[in-house]
């Protein structure tokens, strides 16, 4: 939306446990937790002093009804 990036992963970004240290067993939330910081890392580093593509002019909006 907006020409904004977005880091995505391999599911919800959610960690479940109530308890304190209960976070950590949750593997698949870890996994896609480091899924996230991963990719997250890497667009920063492709981002990182790179020229932004070129736009079109103006944003040219169609109205559907008639």
């Amino acid at each position: 939306m907006m020409n904004m990036p977005v880091v995505t992963s391999q599911y919800w970004n959610i960690v479940y446990g109530r308890d304190k240290g209960e976070a950590k067993l949750d593997t698949e939330g870890m996994q896609t937790m480091r899924t996230l910081a991963s990719n997250m890392s890497w667009l920063l580093q492709n981002l990182n002093g790179k020229p932004t593509p070129e736009r079109e002019a103006s944003w040219q909006g169609m109205n559907f009804i008639r």
